[in-house]
């Protein structure tokens, strides 16, 4: 769809004109800290960092699987398909803005209004517009639909994972899957509302994005780069394929990544503004105080976790800190898991029926 759409959109009078203002950025906006945090939101989405879906879908791959190697196809696929949207986006806007004799920046807007208002308003302009309509929506049906395989099958492993006992036996995990998708189903009615588009971006800036992903990227850089360590993460790897990965990546976990994340959320604390709609309405208090409730709700489950494992550790405060701090024993855990595996084959060579 995205390929039909691209060739459809290059072919159109005044697509020159949109390609332009895509390729040509303005520098004056990289002082606007909103950019910065468009910018991050954008990477976290489109890569799923910190959502858990990378690591859930991971997890079904084969010990030796090189996963060095899928996570740089997975950037180049990913960044590349959204290099290529946007000739297929600004060509259309491109000739609309030169059909209405306006200018470009006037129909080129962000987020929901630009899927579902300017972009659609662009297709009916085209010859065929029902053709072309159909297919954007199928593209954009299905990009919803296969965005939400994978966060429900992130929290269903999540689920499963912490509760194997009780979730994995006969349909519990399809009832289960059937309950959370009711709910979020009902949940989802507000977004529809007459009130819902502003609801949406209160969901859009507080919780999908801003400092809570902020803060996650933060988070989970500083646990594999110091306190798990960036050594033993390598050797994790190198155990799994064969060689270590560039010493870059290292360095990118124990500074970078903290650093830039860090600098990001205090410049957006220092530059920060009210959410608007549209650019012009100001949402009332209490909406602000709701944003910020759903995004320290997500937040919470950190240090609530953290204080639970302490309670449950003995000793001084510094040495329950230690033993939760404390990574598993990996030369322990592969010699147990190889030496079960011998076990098993051992025993099936005897004809005994024994489940590792």
């Amino acid at each position: 769809m995205l390929a039909v759409l691209f060739i459809r959109g290059m072919t159109l009078p005044g697509a020159i004109h949109g390609i332009k203002y895509y390729l040509y950025p303005n520098t004056t906006r990289l002082v606007d800290p909103q950019v910065w945090m468009d910018a991050g939101t954008q990477i976290f989405y489109s890569y799923a960092i910190c959502l858990g879906c990378l690591t859930t879908l991971g997890s079904y791959n084969k010990y030796n699987n090189n996963c060095y190697r899928d996570s740089f196809y997975l950037c180049l696929l990913n960044s590349g398909t959204s290099f290529i949207s946007g000739f297929a986006i600004f060509s259309v806007l491109g000739y609309m803005s030169q059909k209405q004799g306006v200018d470009i920046a006037s129909v080129a807007d962000s987020g929901p209004g630009l899927v579902f208002i300017v972009y659609p308003q662009a297709v009916t302009l085209l010859p065929f517009p029902q053709f072309w309509s159909v297919c954007f929506f199928i593209m954009i049906i299905l990009l919803g639909i296969d965005g939400q395989f994978v966060g429900l099958e992130s929290l269903m492993t999540s689920l499963s994972d912490v509760y194997p006992s009780q979730i994995r036996k006969g349909y519990r995990r399809e009832l289960l899957l059937l309950l959370i998708c009711a709910v979020s189903y009902m949940l989802g009615l507000v977004l529809v509302s007459q009130a819902g588009a502003y609801i949406l971006q209160i969901f859009d800036h507080y919780v999908c994005s801003g400092p809570t992903l902020l803060l996650m990227a933060i988070f989970q850089s500083v646990i594999i780069g110091w306190i798990y360590g960036a050594d033993r993460f390598c050797d994790n790897i190198e155990d799994m394929i064969g060689y270590k990965p560039m010493s870059l990546l290292k360095y990118c976990w124990m500074y970078a990544t903290p650093l830039i994340c860090s600098g990001t959320l205090v410049f957006m604390l220092l530059k920060y503004t009210p959410l608007k709609f549209n650019n012009s309405y100001v949402y009332p208090w209490w909406a602000y105080w709701i944003g910020w409730f759903l995004a320290m709700s997500s937040l919470s489950m950190i240090p609530v976790t953290m204080v639970c494992k302490l309670a449950k550790e003995k000793g001084t405060l510094w040495q329950r800190i230690k033993s939760c701090s404390r990574p598993a024993d990996d030369l322990t855990m592969r010699t147990t898991t190889n030496a079960s595996i011998s076990a098993s084959l051992q025993a099936s060579d005897s004809g005994q029926n024994i489940k590792v």
